[in-house]
């Protein structure tokens, strides 16, 4: 058998990967933005081995398409895909709500999640909307890892990652933080009291509320000149993000 030393630290192209992606994802690239090797390899003072490693990590995630001839430029996202990337948030958080409920796993998933909504009442009165932000996310992703499945918590970081850049639409509808305060509060309470029908219905109603803030904003923006792009319309305006 082939011996394999251990990996002792994460490799160079998964940090850079991790930079990248928070940069796409925090509006550091625009849509359509073309990226190049050369000078990102001199901004980040890495070598092109691992920078290119990185770049098709991004490709396969999503957030990056690669043209023929052309290079690699950050996605676009119009209204169907971010339906669809709520529809498979919804299926993996639903599934993993299952998991918590059904396998034991409660007393673990209130714990944690009682930390993750703590950070959004502390960023919800914080007034910093890009903190509020981190800190949605993160309780998502605490309820996917407290399901214990290696696979659902790959694929939500996936989706988070492109929910973020949908949820830059949101600027004119984003609710008040309170609300969000709220609704998590709402959706810890569910876990704590084991209820898995009222705990996925409550995730359902969380997508479908985010998918039609959405769609309200590209609606406000019809007679504005983006309309006609409304995929850039969707996802240029790089402040005000709420729901993850």
């Amino acid at each position: 058998m082939t011996e394999l030393e251990p990996i002792s630290r994460r490799s160079t192209a998964a940090i850079i990967a991790d930079r990248l992606r928070d940069a796409i994802t925090r509006g550091g690239f625009a849509p359509g933005a073309q990226l190049g090797e050369a000078d990102l390899a001199a901004r980040l003072g890495v070598s092109r081995g691992p920078l290119r490693e990185a770049m098709q990590r991004l490709v396969q995630e999503g957030l990056l398409r690669a043209e023929r001839h052309r290079g690699l430029f950050v996605v676009e996202l119009g209204i169907e895909d971010v339906r669809d990337i709520y529809a498979a948030r919804l299926a993996v958080e639903q599934a993993a709500a299952r998991m918590v409920v059904q396998q034991g796993r409660r007393e673990a998933a209130v714990i944690a999640l009682t930390a993750a909504q703590q950070s959004i009442v502390t960023a919800a009165a914080s007034g910093d909307p890009v903190c509020l932000a981190d800190a949605d996310q993160d309780f998502h992703i605490t309820l996917v890892r407290s399901s214990g499945s290696p696979r659902l918590q790959r694929m939500v970081q996936t989706l988070l990652a492109e929910t973020r850049m949908c949820l830059i639409a949101l600027q004119a509808t984003h609710p008040p933080p309170e609300l969000l305060v709220v609704e998590h509060g709402a959706l810890l309470d569910a876990v704590a009291d084991g209820e898995e029908a009222r705990l996925s219905a409550l995730l359902e109603a969380h997508m479908a509320d985010a998918v039609s803030r959405i769609e309200a904003d590209l609606a406000h923006d019809h007679h504005s000149p983006a309309d006609q792009h409304p995929k850039i319309a969707l996802v240029s305006r790089m402040h005000g993000q709420r729901e993850v």
